[in-house]
């Protein structure tokens, strides 16, 4: 769909102006979508086409060179093309994801890309590993070896680390005492989703405290949940943004609503440092604050020694660990009652604090699991849905069970924005591949799909057989493969990316390899570089035949390019016989009658390169064996050394025994002998070769009565020279035989 500029769409400085129709003036504004396409104006035209999923691809282009432009206008761009996400509102032109450009830029992208390259294959050398023995055995499928989901998990990790990492950077030398988030890398919802998948399909031991790694995963990416609406991350950044400027931080609302909403969603380290904030903790106080102090601390040890059902804890982290279920109920009932009897404790009536006293009751009422004040607490529906996992529901297992109570926490926070991450946390709860797939599809692109299947079949009979069954509407491939097939044809689009395309061509069974030679055909061959290392995956992947069509295409180039030398260095790789004699037959037209002649020089440099490997050479074996004969020959009429007359028959005897001499040079070969041959005393051929060469001559005159014969310019005696000559040396060899 063309769009044309109008006046009115430079004036506003639109690309495609926008009109309500009519009667809908009123309506409301239809959503705008910024596009960054870094084509310079002015912009001619804009063409716009559906892409995967819910993008768009929008192609800006330039108008095209006016004259007296120059050559400046002709070095500018001539356009670029974007991809549109309507779901998500941003425009990026990365190659391996949709959602997050703006999180993540083109080049970190390509290292994500480059890097999972052998993540990638080696799991799928040790799947091919398992099926080949899964064949000679009785497992069915590779799903069902005990170690397959240990390689997952390694797998797994292995991505996980390329995506980021999570722990907060290094502190600075003086710590700023009223910190409260710590300094965190970049996060990306790329990783959050990752890390989603790998805690509910592949890692078999977080299934006793898979509650608990909820909790840290919230901890880590509750700053990613909604960009519009209000999270306790956002709650919390604002408060210490606002903390500079607080003398009395327990007098100010904000101070306790994010006490609240951090101990709902359990981070206790948070809300034991913020705890030590309140205003009776400073020495210069002017009133007697010694009880309020005593039950702010009281809280603060509550908070800090609450019982967590899981292995360990991370450094800093705050709670107390019970590794099994037994302990884990002991010693919560215990603090339970601490945490209940500090609650009716009479210390209250002392505290004088009004805002103290209400916000510490509030903290007890939160770890007792008040669902009220837990649901006032939070903003998010999943930071709900984890504080019941802390206070209310700590033994919460199984799918069935997490979907109910997130469906239930749903009604309670509904949120207008629907993310990525809890639309596909939704998906994995609810037991749907597809909808998980397809949510990794629309918010995280095709590298995401690519390398998520393998997490989604490590323990799930459905989904692998989903994912790998056949389909007829699909050509007769798999859900897996196709979605293989796009991640490498969006590799292929880009020229530093295609290189890692045939990892996942290859891995294609059906139609892969079919597409892998297509895309190494296709490579340019001007570039000798770039022909190498098409040749070196050709190597890798064991396509001999693939190889050699690429050397003959580089050779027919760069022959017909001038580039004489190199196009035969590739015909010879190629071992294109056909080819090389046709060159030897062009070749053959420019021979002369000497050494010294120009016509011929000027191929000495060819014939270099062919090296002692003629073998190979096809025709040109015989032009690499008539330059020696030639150079031999003219040192031997030279005088120049004494066994240069005996070297020059050697190569006489193997230029006519060998059958890639053509016939037609037999007689000019031997004409040009003839003056060597009887200006010695003694014979320079024995019985056998003598006869050798008169057969020869024999033969030469029964094929000048074929049509077909091409003769070469020679004087009109230089048969009878020749034959004269050899019935001379003849008569000496038989002489001179004992």
């Amino acid at each position: 769909m063309p769009g044309m500029l109008t006046d009115g769409g430079r004036a506003s400085g639109a690309i495609v102006p926008f009109s309500g129709e009519s009667g809908h003036a009123a309506a409301v504004a239809p959503p705008v979508r910024t596009i960054r396409h870094g084509v310079a104006p002015p912009i001619s035209r804009v063409y716009v086409s559906f892409s995967s999923g819910n993008l768009l691809q929008v192609a800006c282009l330039r108008p095209p060179n006016q004259e007296g432009g120059g050559e400046r206008r002709a070095e500018e761009v001539g356009g670029r093309v974007v991809e549109v996400n309507l779901g998500g509102g941003g425009a990026g032109a990365g190659a391996g994801c949709a959602d997050v450009e703006e999180e993540i830029d083109e080049a970190e992208m390509r290292r994500v890309e480059y890097g999972s390259v052998p993540a990638f294959a080696l799991l799928q050398s040790r799947r091919n590993a398992l099926a080949d023995a899964a064949a000679m055995s009785r497992v069915p499928a590779v799903s069902e070896h005990a170690e397959w989901w240990q390689y997952v998990l390694e797998y797994s990790k292995t991505i996980n680390n390329l995506l980021g990492n999570t722990d907060s950077l290094p502190a600075f030398m003086i710590d700023d005492p009223k910190t409260i988030l710590k300094v965190r890398e970049k996060l990306t919802s790329l990783k959050a989703a990752w890390e989603l998948l790998e805690i509910f399909f592949v890692d078999k031991q977080l299934q006793s405290w898979l509650p608990e790694r909820l909790v840290d995963w919230l901890a880590d990416y509750d700053s990613l949940l909604t960009k519009t609406e209000n999270t306790v991350y956002r709650m919390l950044s604002n408060f210490q943004k606002k903390l500079i400027n607080l003398q009395i931080v327990e007098d100010d609302p904000d101070y306790w609503n994010g006490l609240s909403s951090a101990l709902s969603v359990g981070w206790l380290d948070i809300v034991v440092n913020m705890l030590r904030f309140h205003g009776s903790y400073q020495l210069d106080q002017m009133d007697s604050r010694e009880t309020e102090n005593g039950l702010v601390e009281a809280v603060a040890v509550l908070v800090s020694t609450m019982p967590r059902m899981r292995p360990d804890l991370p450094s800093g982290k705050l709670g107390y660990c019970c590794k099994t279920r037994p302990d884990f109920i002991k010693a919560l009932e215990k603090w339970r009652g601490q945490v209940s009897k500090l609650e009716c404790s009479a210390f209250w009536i002392q505290c004088g604090h009004q805002k103290t006293r209400d916000g510490l009751k509030n903290l007890l009422h939160i770890m007792m699991g008040n669902i009220k004040n837990l649901t006032a607490a939070t903003s998010h529906w999943l930071e709900l849905f984890i504080s019941h996992f802390l206070y209310i529901r700590p033994f919460t297992v199984g799918f069935e069970g997490m979907h109910q109570l997130a469906q239930k926490c749903i009604q309670l926070k509904p949120t207008a924005e629907n993310s990525g991450l809890t639309g596909l946390l939704t998906g994995i709860l609810s037991e749907n591949t597809e909808v998980v797939l397809a949510e990794c599809t629309k918010k995280f692109g095709p590298w995401m799909v690519t390398h998520a299947m393998e997490l989604l079949t490590a323990d799930n009979d459905y989904a692998d057989m989903m994912l790998h069954e056949e389909r007829p509407e699909f050509g007769g491939i798999s859900i897996e493969e196709l979605h293989r097939l796009v991640y490498a044809q969006v590799l292929c689009s880009h020229s530093l990316t295609w290189q890692i395309a045939p990892t996942y061509l290859s891995s294609c069974l059906n139609q892969g390899l079919g597409l892998l030679e297509i895309l190494l055909l296709k490579q340019p061959i001007q570039d000798n570089r770039l022909v190498l290392k098409t040749l070196e995956i050709c190597r890798l992947f064991e396509l001999e035949n693939v190889s050699t069509n690429i050397m003959k295409i580089a050779g027919i180039y760069h022959w017909k390019h001038g580039r004489k030398g190199t196009g035969v260095y590739w015909f010879q790789q190629a071992h294109d016989k056909v080819r090389l004699d046709r060159i030897a037959r062009q070749l053959f037209e420019h021979i002369g009658k000497s050494v010294t002649d120009d016509s011929f020089k000027q191929w000495e440099g060819l014939l270099e390169l062919l090296g002692s490997d003629i073998g190979s050479a096809g025709g040109l074996e015989f032009l690499h064996r008539y330059r020696d004969f030639k150079r031999s020959l003219w040192q031997a009429q030279e005088g120049r050394t004494g066994q240069s007359a005996r070297q020059t028959v050697e190569f006489l005897i193997q230029l006519m025994r060998n059958p890639s001499t053509p016939q037609r040079f037999w007689l000019p070969l031997l004409h040009d002998s003839v003056r060597l041959l009887n200006c010695k005393p003694c014979p320079l051929l024995n019985v056998a070769e003598t006869t050798l060469l008169l057969n020869k001559l024999q033969e030469l005159s029964m094929a000048k009565l074929r049509p077909d014969f091409s003769n070469i310019y020679l004087p009109s005696h230089a048969l009878n020279s020749v034959r004269l000559a050899l019935a001379s040396n003849l008569a000496r060899a038989i002489l001179e035989e004992p």
